[in-house]
């Protein structure tokens, strides 16, 4: 029998994906290898702002998952993210840290903008300082009502697969993209999905600042279909033919402002976002910006993005930093790797 690697799931807005992957090897020298992909698409509604909406459609989609791709457990790592989640630098009194979560609802409590009761709430350290008061943990509070949660756990459960690990999106974003010599630079990932963008800035490969948007590529398409009066698959083909920032024809003049309307302010908010970011962190400006996802791919938006930051911006390519067995079609991977992002993180989380 085949050796079982780590599975992370994706349960995106669009399609649920799959990535089994084997880990040999410990910290640094760890040697990870893609050893099974799938994907299989959802229907419109299915899963909303990054939470399942319709358990049973979510839940026979997976089911058909793991019969076409053949992985060789049920044991998963699947993520979390969207406005539901709270995410915020936050220095506490050091204490161990099994001790240091266990008090987290009596820390943070004045902090969130739900009950503590009603959160799921872990801590992410990067580093140690001392103050006035003492030796302090520095880290990133991570937070997410329990709803938010417990749809996503019960579909997949109801598939007959066993969630291992639920990690936070933004956290495997950086574990798949940050990598070689990007660990030592200061980098903003932008993952821009079907409904929801996100991006995490890192700096020597620990997470700094995470912000999650509400808006994705999905929304363009929206624009371009209720602008032309066309079905939503026609939208997205002339979505991806007109792109942001290019000369069209007069009768594609509609679906150009169309774009605009979603994408530009999408590209302010993420700007802003890397503002804010220098702004509190004096002397450690972003070196690089890395899109993934598949709104990344729209013809323009790196550029534009590029022009309104003032940054060198690239695609992120997660099979740059993996071997891939000759069990997965790599050329068909290869045109569409940074949909790979987020089940390659969510996989990383079990050697994190």
């Amino acid at each position: 029998m085949a050796k079982a690697g780590v599975i992370g799931l994706d349960i995106g807005t669009t399609h649920v994906r799959a990535a089994e992957v084997q880990i040999s090897g410990r910290g640094a020298s760890a040697q990870p290898t893609l050893v099974r992909y799938g994907e299989v698409a959802l229907p419109p509604g299915a899963v909303r702002d990054g939470e399942v909406e319709d358990s049973a459609t979510v839940s026979a989609a997976l089911r058909k998952l793991w019969s076409d791709a053949k992985f060789t457990t049920r044991d998963v790592n699947i993520g979390v993210g969207n406005q539901r989640v709270v995410v915020r630098e936050l220095d506490l009194p050091w204490m161990p840290l099994p001790q240091l979560r266990g008090s987290l609802a009596f820390q943070v409590q004045d902090l969130l903008p739900m009950s503590t009761d009603e959160a799921l709430m872990d801590f992410y350290p990067t580093g140690e300082l001392e103050n006035a008061t003492g030796k302090m943990m520095h880290g990133m509070l991570v937070a997410a009502t329990r709803d938010t949660v417990r749809a996503n756990v019960m579909a997949v459960e109801a598939a007959g697969l066993r969630p291992q690990l639920v990690d936070l999106n933004p956290f495997a974003l950086l574990r798949a993209i940050v990598r070689g010599d990007l660990v030592n630079r200061t980098v903003a990932v932008v993952d821009i999905g079907a409904r929801i963008s996100q991006v995490v800035i890192t700096a020597g490969g620990m997470p700094k600042f995470v912000r999650i948007l509400p808006t994705g590529g999905q929304n363009a398409t929206d624009a371009v279909a209720g602008a032309m009066g066309i079905s939503a698959p026609d939208a997205e083909n002339i979505k991806r033919e007109v792109g942001i920032g290019f000369a069209v024809s007069p009768d594609l003049a509609p679906a150009a402002e169309a774009i605009s309307g979603v994408v530009r302010p999408l590209i302010e908010a993420v700007r802003n976002t890397f503002v804010y970011y220098a702004g509190n962190h004096p002397g450690a400006g972003i070196d690089v910006v890395v899109l993934t996802g598949g709104g990344a791919h729209l013809p323009g938006f790196g550029q534009y993005l590029s022009s309104a930051s003032r940054l060198p911006v690239t695609i992120g390519d997660p099979l740059a930093s993996i071997r891939v067995a000759k069990s997965v079609h790599s050329e068909s991977l290869a045109r569409q790797s940074s949909l790979l992002v987020m089940p390659i993180g969510l996989a990383y989380g079990a050697a994190a």
